[in-house]
């Protein structure tokens, strides 16, 4: 039997491009730059449960490698909060998912991502 993979939207895209650069910033040694580029991916994936913990874990990943333990401890914290927000329908819209900003503060969206999230095949 085969299997049929959803269809890729422009958000989901955009959520995978934005890993992936992440990714190359961080092999680079700026691990600022992946942040901000995870933070991105967070607002863009948070209202899916997989795409939601990958980003926690590569967040938890960058604040390892770069010895940010304030990070470290926030992303901990976070990956174990991921799956009671999804159940009780707890995620603040907009929340960029760093450990320098609360978990349950909604926060203002870019617009270039505001337009994502609210493009209906996305």
């Amino acid at each position: 039997m085969k299997t049929v993979s959803p269809p890729i939207t422009t958000r989901t895209a955009a959520f995978e491009a934005a890993l992936s650069e992440a990714s190359l910033r961080l092999a680079a040694g700026d691990a600022a730059a992946a942040m901000q580029l995870l933070e991105r991916a967070h607002v863009l994936g948070q209202n899916d449960f997989g795409p939601h913990l990958r980003v926690h874990l590569r967040m938890l990943h960058v604040g390892w490698r770069s010895h940010d333990w304030h990070e470290v401890r926030g992303q901990v914290l976070r990956i174990a909060l991921v799956p009671l927000g999804h159940l009780l329908g707890r995620l603040p819209r907009g929340n960029t998912g760093a450990a320098s900003v609360s978990a349950f503060a909604p926060m203002a969206i870019a617009p270039d991502i505001e337009r994502l999230l609210d493009n209906k095949e996305s």
